[in-house]
């Protein structure tokens, strides 16, 4: 294969308390990607279309998230790597734009590389993107984006995703006020400290959250959500 068209979907994460570790990616928004080998070797961002953008590959996300996953692959490469970015998501609008990036990037050139990779790696791969758009390499977005449906991020060190079962009949309503906020001025303001009956309000609301999934029961869902 020398060529690969793909469909990055919007995510959105922080869902319930989830801070940091639950997110899902909707089926309906997303950007699209067309990623292709080339003769000069490493990786080449030749055009991004729908938003103002770096081409330079070490200031994009979708180039760094690539440079991580050939960076660790150990055999030796003929080729290199063009990506055209056709986006649909506008950064800072709080669905994943940069997620979306990264993780079509690294889903794309592991495909065309013949999927030495699992996601839990390319989800790791993708974070680097992550760190460049918003200063921490996080995993709520982009884990979603390259497993589909609902995932928990358990662990960081070592990297642990779980993927968690979706509700039947669940929509998505996407309301943009066309404000930009990008995540990293969000994190900058975020207390570092919250109060305890606080924190544990929400830890039941994570709970309880996670088990409608697993039980379907979209009523729970909604309580836990707006709590």
């Amino acid at each position: 294969m020398e060529e690969i068209k793909i469909f990055a979907p919007a995510t959105v994460a922080n869902i319930s308390c989830g801070f940091d570790v639950l997110g899902c990616c909707l089926d309906a928004i997303g950007d699209e990607m067309i990623i292709r080998k080339s003769e000069n070797k490493g990786i080449k961002i030749t055009r991004i279309e729908g938003v103002a953008l770096p081409l330079e590959t070490e200031n994009n996300v979708a180039g760094v998230a690539g440079l991580a996953l050939l960076q660790a692959y150990t055999k030796p490469i003929a080729f290199g790597f063009e990506i055209e970015m056709y986006k649909k998501i506008k950064p800072g609008s709080g669905i994943g734009s940069s997620a979306a990036s990264a993780a079509g990037t690294v889903f794309g050139i592991n495909e065309l590389l013949d999927r030495p990779f699992n996601k839990t790696q390319l989800v790791a791969f993708a974070q680097e993107g992550e760190r460049l758009a918003c200063g921490a390499p996080i995993a709520d977005n982009v884990a979603p984006a390259l497993f589909g449906g609902f995932t928990l991020v358990k662990e960081t060190k070592p990297l642990k995703i779980i993927q968690l079962p979706s509700l039947k009949g669940l929509y998505a309503t996407i309301i943009h006020p066309q404000i930009e906020i990008k995540t990293a001025d969000a994190r900058a303001i975020l207390p570092k400290k919250i109060a305890l009956e606080d924190a544990i309000k929400q830890w039941a609301n994570l709970g309880s959250l996670i088990h409608a999934l697993h039980t379907n029961d979209i009523s729970l869902f909604s309580e836990s959500l707006n709590d």
